[in-house]
């Protein structure tokens, strides 16, 4: 059976099983089958149908578009080991069984796939800000200051079972959930596998379910789609209590 692993840098947030004769919808409408809560994602973004002996994406007249092996495509068909990048995600189709007698044999999970050319274009930001910085600086008196540090937020739990009692929110994406894959992991028989994300944008960070049916709380008041997270916010996920702070 063939399956799709969606991914956000080096972490698989799910996966999905596809059988034959099947078709699926991506987008950032929660009526698709593969759900992507990001403004880059078109609502109906692309699909995937089953032709003949195998699955074919086509792209819905997206707006970003939608690429195979970073090659953009209106329509392709897919072959075990194929990444497809659509908005800054990954989905990587996964199928051992029409695997081409060429292509080499995989016994772990599928690898992670970052999209370079996001994480170049971040990088170069960032060092071209702290050299004018740098520059600045020794230009003398009167020249800007160098930007502050940036703050480090972390997560400390307050109740409920998880393999550590405080956490550092260091990676752009911590998955909280019982999967090998989470950042957070959580213990018991009815711990979602993916409980919730945490996001960190331009130094601020944002929680949100992962599920439709996964309640996240924040200061006793479940949330609706992304929620910005500021010093002392007690969240609730998954029977978990934890809160929000800086690092010192």
């Amino acid at each position: 059976m063939a399956k799709l692993y969606l991914k956000f840098e080096q972490a698989v947030l799910k996966e999905y099983e596809m059988k034959d004769g099947a078709s699926m919808t991506i987008g950032r409408l929660p009526d698709n089958n593969v759900h992507i809560d990001n403004l880059a994602v078109s609502g109906h973004h692309a699909r995937i149908v089953w032709e003949g002996d195998h699955f074919v994406l086509e792209d819905n007249n997206s707006l970003n578009g939608t690429f195979v092996n970073n090659r953009r495509v209106s329509r392709a068909a897919l072959k075990h080991g194929d990444v497809v990048l659509i908005g800054k995600h990954t989905v990587q189709y996964w199928d051992e069984a029409r695997r081409g007698s060429g292509e080499p044999v995989h016994h772990d999970a599928p690898p992670a796939v970052v999209p370079q050319i996001e994480a170049t274009m971040v990088l170069d930001t960032r060092k071209a800000k702290e050299m004018m910085a740098h520059q600045a600086a020794a230009a003398g008196p009167g020249a800007v200051a160098a930007p502050a540090k940036e703050r480090i937020g972390q997560l400390n739990v307050m109740d409920g079972k998880t393999d550590q009692r405080q956490y550092v929110l260091s990676g752009k994406l911590t998955v909280i959930g019982k999967s090998d894959m989470a950042s957070i992991k959580l213990k018991g028989w009815f711990a979602p596998k993916v409980a919730a994300v945490v996001n960190k944008r331009d130094g601020k960070y944002f929680i949100a379910a992962s599920e439709k049916d996964v309640k996240v709380k924040v200061n006793n008041a479940e949330i609706s789609g992304q929620k910005e997270l500021v010093e002392g916010d007690m969240i609730e996920v998954a029977s978990v209590k934890l809160t929000f702070a800086y690092a010192e």
